[in-house]
């Protein structure tokens, strides 16, 4: 359940249990043959918490009923509410914090092995993987759990991330997804100063990697020197997510994001002057507590001023555990959902209005699966899961899951494009 970086455990554990000889399927259709489930959950917001309570009633039930032997839960939802779960979710053999992996190894039956760190069961498709750098989060935002949940940040050491990304590459993935919950804090724990530009640079070099796509950067104190990088690796994507939340001062401040409105602005504009035709996936959160209509209609000029590439936006989530649990001047639900409307109407039309701009143009593109009229592709631009598509129409021409094609844009809509090969 959750994030990516959620996924990426699974993953290990998922290598864990082969190298112990169990048959592991990985988000199974039907419990037939199934005697043991494992849900790693997440326990973020309000919505992802239910998404997993609601599976874990699921498998208790199929427990109950004697469609499986064994169910164990791991995760975020069980570090946050272990004691809760304990008690509610007795058909439970084993309830796991999201630093127990060995433990959960060992109740389940099988062997923890250490050489194993880094090997992976990739349950992406088979050209991308995610790349977790660090875990845990220094920074205090005001809604956030994840500090709470994942504990402080401890970044990967510079040897076993290439050497993880390599162990990637030699399976067959051609593009690296690098995340973490503060990617830019990368090595400020273990070398007293951020490694991020160095680790950028050092993943370049791996043989095989021929796209490297920066997710989850902070904005405050950002490391200049990333941007370089990027413009100076033609492997590395022209593309950086960084999750900008609000651009009101009123609310930077209560989010205690450490950024103001012109330091934002200050920001988006160098990552774009040094990075000519920069891809800018950011995220918003709308009916903060406090955010008045001022404040919103800032962010709703803001967006429209800045003409973001890619942008996502969620409803605030009254968190217990953050620090705005304490706030009790709560926005009603339909006023959070009307705002967030509103804004990704306004992102809707900037959307078309780029997309459009690219018709007529070649661009690179990697193609990630068959449907049944088109192949389903993204550019550099585009990340997977949330960002946008390129449809390929089928002609019969030969085109392969995990290839690089030059494409020649036909069409644009609002959150897609079609394309065409040339030729």
């Amino acid at each position: 359940m959750g994030c990516a970086k959620n996924l990426v455990d699974t993953e290990v554990l998922m290598k864990q249990l082969e190298y112990s000889k169990f048959n592991v399927v990985f988000e199974p259709e039907t419990l037939q043959g199934i005697k043991t489930v494992i849900i790693n959950t997440c326990g973020f917001i309000g919505d992802a918490k239910q998404e997993s309570v609601d599976t874990i009633l699921h498998y208790a039930e199929a427990k109950r009923t004697g469609k499986i032997n064994r169910l164990f839960l791991m995760g975020c939802l069980t570090e946050r509410y272990r004691q809760e779960l304990t008690i509610e979710i007795p058909e439970a053999d084993g309830i796991f914090g999201v630093s127990e992996l060995p433990e959960i190894i060992r109740e389940i039956g099988g062997e923890f092995r250490n050489k194993l760190l880094g090997e992976r069961s990739i349950t992406t498709p088979s050209h991308y993987a995610y790349l977790k750098i660090a875990e845990g989060c220094d920074r205090t935002c005001s809604f956030c759990a994840i500090p709470a949940i994942r504990g402080a940040h401890r970044s990967k050491s510079l040897e076993e991330v290439v050497a993880e990304a390599t162990y990637l590459a030699e399976s067959g993935v051609k593009e690296l997804l690098v995340i973490s919950q503060d990617t830019t804090f990368y090595g400020i724990d273990l070398y007293g100063k951020r490694r991020l530009a160095e680790l950028l640079r050092k993943l370049a070099s791996v043989k095989g990697i021929e796209w490297i796509r920066l997710h989850y950067t902070y904005p405050h104190a950002f490391p200049l020197e990333v941007l370089d990088v990027i413009r100076d690796h033609s492997n590395i994507c022209n593309y950086i997510d960084i999750p900008l939340q609000h651009i009101s001062n009123h609310i930077l401040h209560s989010m205690k994001r450490g950024m103001t409105s012109d330091k934002t602005r200050e920001l988006v504009d160098k990552i774009r002057n040094t990075i000519p035709g920069v891809a800018i996936r950011t995220t918003f959160i709308t009916g903060y507590p406090g955010e008045t209509e001022a404040d919103f209609e800032e962010l709703c000029q803001f967006v429209a001023e800045s003409s973001f590439d890619r942008l996502g936006v969620f409803t605030y989530s009254h968190e217990e555990g953050t620090p705005a649990f304490q706030f009790t001047d709560i926005l009603p639900a339909k006023i959070k959902m009307k705002r967030q409307a509103r804004l990704m109407q306004i992102q809707e039309q900037i959307s078309l209005k780029r997309n459009q701009e690219f018709v007529g143009k070649e661009i690179k593109v990697i193609v990630d699966r068959e449907e049944e009229e088109f192949w389903a592709c993204r550019s550099e631009a585009d990340s997977p899961e949330v960002d946008q598509e390129v449809l390929i129409r089928k002609t019969g021409v030969p085109i392969y899951i995990g290839n690089f094609y030059t494409v020649r844009i036909t069409e644009a809509s609002h959150f897609d494009l079609m394309a065409e090969i040339p030729g």
